[in-house]
Parts: C-alpha cells; sequence; structure tokens
C-alpha cells in the first residue's frame, strides 16, 4: 500500500463493533475511526468471540489495521492529578487498548489528559507519560496515539511542544504516536487557513515533534477562529480554516498511508466530504 490517502469518518459501532466497517463502506470510505466500547460509560461488557469475528470478516479486503483509528473513551483522564479518578482512567485506558489488541488493531487515539487547575502543566504530562508506560508494560503491540487538543479548560497537549515531551517520557517508543486534529490545531493558535501557512505549521510539528510518530490525521473545519481555544468542528470549507488547509495534506505525501478521518457535525454529508477531499488528491 503506497501512496495512497485512506480516508473516512468516525462511524457509528451501535449494535457491535462488527458494525462499523459496514458504516464506512457506506460513506465510499476506505479508513474509519470507532468506539469499541459505549464511550459514555466507565466499563462495557467484553467484546464477545462473535463479534469480533465478525469485525475481522466485516474488514477483510477493505481496511488493514492501519486504515483503522479507535478512539478511547472520553471520560478517561490519564493526567488527572486526583489518585481516585487516575486509578480508574488507567484501568479503562488499558481496557481499551486490550480491546484493540483483541480485534487486531494496532493503534488507539486518546485525548492526553487535563491537570484540573490542580497540579503544574508539567506533573500532568509526567503523569499522562506514566499512564501510557503502565499500559505498555501490560500489553504487547498497539500503539498508544496522542491527539491534539484546543486547549480547551485545563487541557493539555495543545501546543507540539507538549506532545513532544509526553513522548519524551514513554520508555518504547515504537508504541507512542500523535494523531493531529485540524480544528484543535487551529483554535490552539497553529494557522491552517493558506498552503503556505500549512506548510510552515507542519514544518513546526517536523521539527517539534516529528512526523515519524503521525498515525493519523482528523480534518475537521473549525466553528471558532485561530487561537480561541474552543473545540467547535465545523463542516469542512464553512468554517474559519477553509478549503486550502484539505487541498494542502490531500496532495501532500507525508499524509499517505494513516487514517484521514472526518468528525465533521453533519454525517449526512460524510460521503460527498470524502468525495471533496478525494478531488483534491494529486
Amino acid at each position: 500500500m503506497t501512496g495512497m490517502k485512506t480516508i473516512g469518518a468516525h462511524v457509528s459501532a451501535s449494535g457491535g463493533v462488527e458494525n462499523a466497517p459496514l458504516n464506512a463502506k457506506a460513506i465510499g470510505a476506505n479508513a474509519f475511526a470507532l468506539f469499541t466500547k459505549n464511550q459514555r460509560q466507565w466499563t462495557s461488557a467484553p467484546l464477545s468471540g462473535e463479534s469480533i469475528r465478525a469485525f475481522n470478516q466485516n474488514c477483510a479486503g477493505s481496511f488493514a489495521a492501519a486504515q483503522i483509528l479507535p478512539h478511547d473513551s472520553y471520560l478517561i483522564n490519564l493526567g488527572s492529578p486526583e489518585p481516585e479518578a487516575l486509578e480508574k482512567s488507567r484501568a479503562a485506558f488499558l481496557d481499551e487498548v486490550q480491546r484493540c489488541e483483541q480485534i487486531g488493531l494496532d493503534r488507539l487515539n486518546f485525548h492526553p489528559g487535563s491537570h484540573l487547575g490542580k497540579c503544574s502543566e508539567s506533573e500532568c504530562i509526567a503523569l499522562i507519560a506514566e499512564s501510557i508506560n503502565l499500559a505498555h508494560s501490560k500489553t504487547k503491540s498497539v500503539i498508544a496515539v496522542i491527539e491534539n487538543t484546543a486547549g480547551q479548560g485545563s487541557n493539555m497537549g495543545y501546543r507540539f511542544e507538549q506532545l513532544a515531551e509526553i513522548i519524551e517520557q514513554i520508555h518504547d517508543k515504537t508504541r507512542v504516536g500523535v494523531c493531529i486534529d485540524t480544528c484543535h490545531a487551529f483554535t490552539a493558535g497553529y494557522d491552517l487557513r493558506t498552503e503556505k501557512a500549512c506548510a510552515e505549521t507542519f514544518e513546526a510539528f517536523d521539527r517539534i515533534v516529528g512526523f515519524k510518530y503521525l498515525k493519523g490525521m482528523h480534518l475537521n473545519d473549525s466553528k471558532k477562529e485561530l487561537g480561541t481555544r474552543v473545540d467547535r468542528h465545523e463542516c469542512l470549507g464553512k468554517g474559519f480554516i477553509g478549503l486550502d488547509c484539505f487541498r494542502f495534506l490531500m496532495a501532500d505525501k507525508r499524509f499517505d498511508n494513516m487514517p484521514l478521518i472526518l468528525e465533521t457535525p453533519d454525517p449526512a454529508i460524510w460521503a460527498d466530504e470524502i468525495k471533496l477531499l478525494r478531488s483534491f488528491e494529486k
């Protein structure tokens, strides 16, 4: 699989994980994201053998592991300064990594964590890194893919330097990566409105973090302006980023062979947005 863009959306896994690849095929996707459990609950029933087999069957011939970007529960905070919440988050994160291993996926996307105003940024980063190291020590293969955030509230990971600082403290660097969300990057202060701005932003990313760590992207326009640190996704071309950013990404080989995932707010037009992105491919 060389030199191709794998594009999809964060599709529903309602009724079972095995439905996600079917929902992805229905919108003409050749990549997808999913939750392997209910993202609003701490615990879920284990995946059944039947569900795992059906998932693999429905992916066969259409989606390899490198085209799938599962996302963990929104409740998890791997940088929590509160011992009980941290323990609960670490147990839930381990369960998510294990679920990915069970269905043969090689990466798990997550939001790094928040200090809640109760510890310093560097202490929070150290907790996040330690949380990842702990999950690694109890599992074999899944890459922990840190998503950049918009920097809303006390969320960490909105500066490339913070992502680099987390990676620096990970023992097994073959099992850590990054997912860059365009809306989050933009509202965190990285300009993406022109191809020149995109080139500069990704040059900074490469210098500070390194492209070798990029394991996926979330392609979203933004309802909020540059540097507002508010996370509100918009449909492609309808927000403050505009389409030049997505033209840039589609024409650049550095974004080949990784899940490029829409989390835009209108699932009814995902098929059209995928076609639009395809039209930008060089």
